[in-house]
């Protein structure tokens, strides 16, 4: 299968970790800051594959995870209180616990909470339910913002009146760079994740290698992808570089999809916003511009702040952050597991508890 197969071939992948533990010397940490990253690495056993100088962590890169407890009470308080709104959300949140419920066990109970698969399908149920409010419950990364924009656009254009959408989006570079500011951390590069760069180019991670000496690279996410990513990171590290390489230059340019930009632009405007874990991030989030502000379902329907309260003993907010991995949370495996998740990592296919338990975390090494 085109660009599929080509990018799991064992023979080039020995060669690749061949390169790597020719070159790799010095001890250095690097993050993978892409959910999707975080299970390919798990996947394919890559952190076992590689030299015990080299240690990857898991960073804040799964848009279910970084969603805030205070941004899930909310929609879940509104829930309880609205009877004629219809909640449209992508399947992973419904599973998120909040302080003391979720959306999954209010539809349990009766409300109406729908799972959609684009933002395109809330606004469908829009115009199917002309009677009621449809709200999109919009989370997620620079990746998903487009999509969410144009539905916007596309509701504007058709008059839809009954439809709005509770905008979570975040963005990923200042996650990055607070994490390098929170001195809680000694990073020396970031694998940076293809889809994403996708939308907002390489250059995006300038002021990464510019400020911090940081090196990045943007891979990929098959595990060939992932891997010479890795190789292209320990060249820079060795050299002594700190510069922004593409692997994943079949889908990545340096600019990004400039139309996509624009569409983003054009309905979105950038504010502060909220992380799991980190608090809250200047300039790292999205809201709907004025001229949009009909469509802003926080306004409409005057969502008050939800409590941010997270289950006492959960550590998805230091796995967030890399501080400690899964394994190292209490909860892991015994309270928490995919089927009686305690916090949002374990929920989400691109958390990083749920890709440690699905792929075994007797894997994993960490070396400090």
């Amino acid at each position: 299968m085109k660009y599929i197969d080509e990018f799991r071939q064992r023979d080039a992948a020995r060669k690749i970790l061949e390169k790597i533990h020719g070159i790799s010397g010095k001890k250095v940490t690097i993050m993978e800051i892409c959910g999707t990253h975080t299970h390919t690495i798990a996947k394919y056993g890559i952190r076992n594959s590689l030299p015990s100088n080299i240690r990857l962590i898991s960073g804040p890169g799964c848009p279910v995870c970084v969603t805030s407890a205070a941004d899930i009470n909310k929609v879940v308080e509104f829930c309880k209180r609205e009877k004629d709104v219809i909640i449209a959300t992508f399947g992973d949140m419904m599973r998120v616990p909040g302080t003391e419920s979720s959306l999954q066990e209010q539809k349990a109970m009766g409300k109406d909470i729908r799972v959609v698969y684009s933002p395109l399908g809330a606004l469908d149920i829009a115009m199917a339910n002309s009677g009621k409010q449809v709200i999109l419950y919009a989370v997620g990364f620079e990746t998903t913002v487009p999509t969410v924009a144009a539905t916007i656009l596309l509701a504007r254009e058709k008059g839809i009146k009954n439809f709005s959408a509770l905008a979570l989006h975040k963005l990923t570079p200042p996650a990055m760079m607070a994490l390098l500011d929170s001195g809680e951390l000694d990073l020396d590069g970031f694998l940076c994740p293809g889809h994403v760069t996708a939308i907002i180019g390489a250059k995006a991670y300038q002021f990464l290698a510019k400020k911090y000496h940081a090196p990045c690279v943007v891979a990929g996410f098959e595990p060939l992808d992932a891997l010479y990513g890795l190789y292209l990171l320990m060249k820079q590290l060795e050299e002594g570089k700190a510069e922004i390489e593409i692997q994943y230059k079949r889908v990545v340019t340096w600019d990004g999809n400039i139309k996509a930009q624009r569409i983003i632009e054009k309905v979105f405007e950038i504010c502060d916003s909220n992380w799991r874990g980190i608090g809250k991030i200047p300039l790292s989030g999205l809201r709907l511009k004025e001229e949009f502000a009909h469509f802003e379902a926080e306004k409409r329907f005057s969502l008050a702040n939800g409590i941010d309260e997270e289950l006492q003993g959960c550590a998805c907010g230091k796995v967030l952050k890399g501080i400690i991995t899964p394994d190292q949370c209490p909860f892991f495996g015994s309270t928490c597991t995919p089927e009686t998740p305690a916090g949002p990592c374990m929920v989400s296919f691109e958390g990083t508890c749920a890709a440690y338990y699905k792929y075994g975390y007797s894997q994993y090494k960490t070396t400090d």
